[in-house]
């Protein structure tokens, strides 16, 4: 789960939830907000259910996507390590709230569905468990994106700064360490 809210990053989505939300009418902005996280959730469910077949349709290994994941995982948190100005996931040319930017690819981003897609590969028995974690961690995300406006004036713009490199830091651990899963699992199924 806790894998789950880092590559979910709702603190790191706090500013772009600012932004896009801005020109909404406040009453709406909790409905807006709703919507978004509900359409990740679906699509989060749908690599968490499909995410088997997907994979074989493509012929990918669980070592690929290790890898892969690890690779996406370690270059979005080296943005939130290193900030740009255009964010974490570049400008995505599109400034409505209808999927983009915020439920793809804020919420369900790459690193999240390469996530899903990895655990349930993994251990495919443990579905259930996925479900949970997956259902808790987007319920934290949206509790934090509901209340991003008073968070931001409580803790101020150092401080969602702070909280954002820290995740990127713990991110970027994880994501070596898939890395290095996924190198060491290709090596040992050489043949020799």
């Amino acid at each position: 789960m806790i894998l789950l809210i880092l590559v979910m990053d709702p603190f790191g989505n706090m500013p772009l939830v600012l932004s896009v939300l801005k020109n909404v009418e406040p009453r709406s902005r909790t409905k807006v907000v709703l919507r978004e996280c509900l359409i990740a959730y679906a699509i989060l469910l749908a690599f968490l259910f499909g995410g088997e077949m997907f994979m074989h349709l493509l012929r990918l290994s669980d070592n690929a996507l290790a890898i892969a994941g690890g690779l996406i995982l370690f270059l979005i948190a080296l943005r939130m390590v290193f900030p740009r100005a255009e964010g974490i996931f570049g400008d995505t040319g599109e400034k409505g709230t209808f999927i983009v930017p915020l439920a793809v690819p804020a919420i369900a981003g790459p690193s999240a569905l390469a996530t899903v897609l990895l655990l349930v590969s993994r251990e495919p028995q443990r579905v259930f468990d996925w479900i949970a974690a997956l259902s808790l961690a987007m319920a934290i995300s949206t509790l934090v994106m509901l209340a991003a406006q008073p968070i931001s004036a409580w803790i101020g713009r150092r401080g969602v700064i702070a909280v954002e490199r820290l995740m990127g830091l713990v991110l970027t651990a994880i994501a070596v360490q898939m890395l290095l899963t996924g190198i060491e699992r290709f090596v040992v199924g050489l043949p020799r």
